[in-house]
C-alpha cells in the first residue's frame, strides 16, 4: 500500500513518541505532535483529525505496511509499544521488498548520468547490503538499453542542475555539420531522451526561437553568473512534442497525415507499438495494413521509416514519399557500384 510524504512524516512522528517512554501518550498528544511536524517539515497548518491518526496507528499496526508494530493502549488512554525495543525504523525489509529494492536498483543505473541518482543508488545499496549479507545475490531480472561509450553523458547533470537553478550556460558546441565549433549562451529548459541519445531544449536569445541540442556535441560547457536567465514558464513539453516522432520540432509546421503501408510481417509490431499516439488503422488486408498518423514531418520520422526497408510505404504526402524513394534509390545505387567492383 503506498504511502505519500504527509503520511511518512506521520508514521515517523507517531514512532518517535511511542518510543519516548518517558512521557504517557493519550491519541490527543498524538494528534498534536503529528500536527506540529506537519506544520514544521511541510508548511501545513490545518492540523490532522483523530480519525486519520487513528487510521494511521490501525495501519502501522497491520502488516499492509510491513510495521507490524505491537501498539497497545493502556488503562484505555495512553498508547505505547509493548516491545520497548520497537521501532519502524528497525524493522527489517522483506523478502518482497528486497527483490523489488533490487530491480530498482537496476533501474536507477541507467540514470548515472545525475548525481541525485548516484547518490540515491548508493542509499538503497546500503539499505539493501544491510538486509541482504546472508543472501547470495541473484542475476538481474531488469536489463535497459544503454552505452558505455556514449559521448555527453558527463553534461547531463550539469545541465540539468542549470534548469534547476535557472542559469545561463556557455556552451562550446559542434554539430555534425559545422568545421568548427560555436560558443554561445544558452537558456536550457528540458532534458529529453531518445533512443539512447540525450537532447537539451532551451533557446539562445530572447529573440530566437527554440532550439534541440544534442549533448553529445558539447565540447565544453560552464555556468554563467550573468546574463539573467531567460524563463519559459509556458512552456509544455508534452504539448510541445506531441505532434513529432523524436526531438525535431520544426516550428511553424504543421501536422500532415501521413499514410502508410505495413507488409504482413511487420504488421503486428506496428499495431502493439504504435509509430505515433495518433495512429490509426485505415486498412486491413492478407497483404499488411494501412494506417496514418498525424505529424510534423522531420528527421527522425523518415530514419523511423527507413528501418523498416522494405516493409513499409509511404502512401501520403507525396513530398514524404519522394524523399523517401529518393533516399532509397541511392542506398540501392551504393549497393550496385559495390556489385561491380
Amino acid at each position: 500500500m503506498p504511502a505519500n510524504r504527509n503520511a511518512l512524516i506521520r508514521y515517523r512522528t507517531i514512532d518517535n513518541c511511542l518510543k519516548n517512554r518517558q512521557k504517557r501518550w493519550t491519541l490527543e498528544d498524538l494528534i498534536a505532535a503529528c500536527s506540529e511536524a506537519l506544520y514544521e517539515y511541510e508548511g501545513i497548518d490545518k492540523g490532522v483529525s483523530t480519525r486519520t491518526i487513528q487510521m494511521d496507528i490501525q495501519l502501522m499496526r497491520s502488516d499492509k505496511l510491513g510495521y507490524n508494530a505491537p501498539i497497545v493502549v493502556l488503562e484505555k488512554k495512553y498508547y505505547t509499544y509493548e516491545d520497548p525495543a520497537y521501532s519502524i525504523t528497525n524493522n527489517p525489509l522483506s523478502k518482497g521488498d528486497l527483490n523489488k529494492l533490487t530491480e530498482v536498483v537496476d533501474i536507477l543505473r541507467h540514470f548515472k548520468g545525475f548525481s541525485h541518482f548516484h547518490e540515491m543508488v548508493g542509499m538503497i545499496q546500503r539499505l539493501e547490503d544491510k538486509v541482504s549479507a546472508a543472501k547470495s545475490k541473484g542475476k538481474s531480472i531488469v536489463h535497459l538499453e544503454t552505452n558505455e561509450g556514449l559521448r555527453g553523458i558527463e553534461f547531463i547533470d550539469e545541465v540539468y542542475q542549470s534548469i534547476k537553478k535557472k542559469q545561463v550556460i556557455e556552451l562550446t558546441y559542434q554539430s555534425f555539420k559545422a568545421r568548427t565549433p560555436n560558443v554561445f549562451n544558452f537558456h536550457a529548459y528540458l532534458l529529453k531522451e531518445y533512443r539512447n541519445r540525450w537532447f537539451v531544449l532551451g533557446r539562445k536569445s530572447s529573440k530566437e526561437p527554440l532550439v534541440t541540442l544534442a549533448l553529445d556535441r558539447i565540447k565544453e560547457m560552464k555556468t554563467l553568473p550573468s546574463p539573467a536567465y531567460i524563463e519559459n514558464s509556458e512552456f509544455d513539453a508534452d504539448e510541445y512534442y506531441k505532434d513529432v516522432i523524436g526531438v525535431t520540432v520544426n516550428e511553424g509546421n504543421r501536422p500532415q497525415l501521413v499514410h502508410l503501408a505495413i507488409d504482413r510481417s511487420n504488421a503486428p509490431y506496428v499495431i502493439t507499438k504504435p509509430l505515433h499516439h495518433t495512429q490509426k488503422i485505415v486498412d486491413k488486408s492478407s497483404d499488411g495494413i494501412e494506417v496514418t498518423i498525424e505529424v510534423i514531418l522531420n528527421y527522425e520520422l523518415e530514419r523511423e521509416i527507413l528501418g523498416f526497408g522494405d516493409s513499409i510505404t509511404v502512401l501520403k504526402p507525396q513530398r514524404l514519399r519522394e524523399r523517401i524513394e529518393k533516399k532509397l534509390e541511392v542506398a540501392l545505387r551504393k549497393y550496385l557500384a559495390l556489385k561491380s567492383e
